[in-house]
Formats: C-alpha cells, structure tokens, sequence
C-alpha cells in the first residue's frame, strides 16, 4: 500500500511575508512539517509549490532521501482564492492518482510530529476512510446573541470535570483514494481523529502569532533533553572553527584562519571514542582542505536544514539526539542548539544561540572554544 504525503506552498502570504521559507527557529518554517514527513511512514512527501527558489532549496538540501519530491504547481492553483482541494486534485490528477493513501499536511503546523502522521495513517481501516487531527480545547464558546454553546454557565463546570469540544486543527488529513476520488475532498465518509497537543491550535497569522509559536517550539525541543553519554559531537565551522571572518585577495580568493589547539582536542576527543562530525551551510574548498589534514570523515557541507540531516545521522548511527553534543555560533544553528543532549556555545556567539545554550563557553571562536569544549565533553563523559 503505498501512502503519499501532500504539502502545498503558496509563493504569496498576505499577513506574513514570505512566510512559508521565513526560519523559524532557525530553518524554514516549511521544514518542520517536511522534516517529520520524512522521517514517517509515508513512502513519498511532494511538496507543491509555485515557488521555484523552494523547489531548487529541496532538490539540493534533500538529495540523501529518495521520499522527498518538489513539483511546480500551475498559476491557476497557486491563487489567493483557490480551495486546497483545488490544488490536491490538480496534483493527484498529474500523477494519475498513483497512491493508495493521500495524506494533507500544513506547512503552517510546525508543531506536527512525525508520530501524528503515523497515527492517522494507523487509523485508516475497513471501518474508517480517512482521518484528522484535533485537539481537545476546554474553552467556555458563546454565541453572538450571549447564548453558551457548550456549557452551562449557572452550573460551571471545573476544568477537571470539563470534557470540552474537540476542534480541527487542520495539521494532518489523510484519506484512501477511493474516498478522495468520490468526495474530491481531503475528507471521506466515514472520520476517526488523532488528538494532538494543545499548542498545535494555534495559527500563525501575524507577527505576534510567529513569535509565540517559535517560544514555544524552542521549549518543546528542551524539554525533550535527556541526559546521557556523548557519542557524537557536530561542529559549525564559521563562527565555531574560525572567528567569523574572511580575508579575501585581489583575485577574489578567500582565507580562513583556524586555531591549531582547536585540532588537538578533536583528535583527543577522538581517543575517547567520540564521533566529531562537521555540518556547514557553507560549501568552502578551504572546510574540505583543513578537515581532510584533521582527519574527519564525516563532513556535510552546504547544509541548510541542519536538524533534519542531524536526525537521519542519528537514525543511522542508532543513537539518539541525547547523544549528541553541538557547537554552533549563529541562528541556523538554533533548533540544533534546543535539541541535542548538550549544546555549546562560543563566547562571541550571536546572542539568541547564547540565550539557549546549556553551556557558553570563555572562549572566543577560532581562539581554543572547541579545544574547551572537548574539554568539558571529555570531562561530563566520565560519570558515565
């Protein structure tokens, strides 16, 4: 049986700007859903957009997955007033409806995970053509004309004692082909729901909204740290190995400078059986040169989304995000620094990789902060 996922991008965005590839904590705020998507039980995740820069970002950031697919939608489909509906049947119909399974998912749900996705799929059966996920709010709702809806207010209810309503979040539909095909609906006939939590329900519309969603993914990631020991450690480059800079010459040729001490306390760190991995956003000639002279295989350069590509390393290293220590200096380093089990910090690191941090280190970038991180790994790694 094979299941789809269907995300649809839009190049416009009335109440934000650019919405759908602004970061948010740090990556594009598409990427939240899509990441999750890859990382599900989905066989294939299409992205349909009318933005080309977004297609070209996929094709280049997502090489190392066969599942992830960008496809140019029309004009037509792409327009302010257009249904999704519109656009889902557009798609399928280019594809000759070449899925068993249609799963919808909003690009503007980052808190989306990939066990959601799962749970709708997993609800699919002889009893139930597609499925949507809620969440189950207990709000008091009124009428305009100052009637309750669901409750009554002579009797009010303890929030304990509440059932409340359970209200669509629009994060995730998914439905069989035939279903989607009689109804050209993302919904069939016959519902069941996948609850979700809370924060999910909210929208982001304006500016306010973007700030208090990006809050509270940045606490989620935290709250998911578990302490254990370090395997792996992932270094920035620029700002972490170097301190920011680049000297560049008449012929347009650029220098890097790096700390030599930095070198020992990898190949140290090494000695203890810990993983150092590199990932980039930059794709530098000069990266390739000074990791190949310190040895270290595992190097990704010109990575974008870096916490997507950190979690299919983990998957395939059968470890865990705890496991991992990072060293970033600057925002797309960001969701990494929330997630991995001990985040580190360069003293002149931008101020919001400091604020979330767990460790800020004395030391400047490109002058001994990663030889004081190993230190501090090395340190922390022998309680275990």
């Amino acid at each position: 049986m094979k299941k789809i996922g269907f995300i649809p991008l839009r190049k416009g965005s009335k109440g934000i700007s650019n919405k759908n590839k602004r970061k948010m904590v740090g990556r594009p705020l598409f990427t939240w859903v899509l990441g999750e998507a890859v990382f599900s039980d989905l066989d294939e995740v299409y992205v349909y957009t009318d933005d080309q820069d977004i297609i070209d970002f996929i094709k280049k950031e997502y090489h190392w997955t066969p599942k992830v697919k960008a496809l140019l939608r029309s004009e037509e489909s792409a327009g302010d007033k257009v249904s999704t509906e519109f656009a889902m049947l557009e798609f399928c119909e280019s594809i000759n409806y070449g899925f068993d399974v249609f799963c919808l998912l909003q690009a503007t749900s980052p808190f989306t995970k990939r066990e959601d996705i799962n749970s709708c799929l997993n609800k699919l059966n002889s009893n139930y053509d597609s499925v949507l996920t809620v969440v189950n709010t207990h709000r008091f709702l009124w009428n305009e004309d100052g009637t309750p809806i669901n409750y009554n207010p002579l009797d009010r209810p303890r929030r304990q004692d509440f059932e409340g309503l359970l209200v669509e979040n629009g994060a995730v539909y998914t439905t069989t082909k035939p279903a989607l095909k009689k109804n050209k609906n993302r919904l069939g006939d016959n519902i069941a729901i996948v609850k979700m939590a809370d924060e999910s329900l909210m929208e982001i519309d304006t500016e306010s909204d973007w700030v208090a969603v990006e809050s509270l993914l940045i606490e989620r990631q935290k709250r998911a740290k578990e302490s254990q020991k370090i395997t792996h450690v992932v270094l920035d480059v620029d700002g972490v190995f170097t301190d920011g800079t680049i000297t560049y010459t008449k012929d347009g040729e650029h220098t890097k400078s790096f700390d030599m001490r930095d070198g020992m306390g990898l190949e140290i760190l090494r000695q203890f059986n810990v993983e150092v991995m590199i990932m980039t956003s930059e794709d530098s000639q000069l990266v390739t040169k000074r990791m190949q002279k310190l040895k270290i295989e595992n190097v990704f350069l010109g990575v974008k989304d870096k916490y997507t590509l950190l979690n299919n390393i983990i998957l395939k290293e059968g470890i865990t995000l705890s496991n991992v220590a990072y060293v970033g200096d600057d925002v797309n380093d960001l969701t990494n620094i929330c997630s991995v089990g001990w985040s580190l910090a360069p003293n002149n690191a931008t101020d919001v990789v400091k604020q979330h941090a767990d460790i800020v280190l004395s030391k400047n970038s490109g002058a001994g902060a990663i030889r004081e991180a190993c230190q501090f790994i090395m340190n922390y790694n022998k309680r275990f």
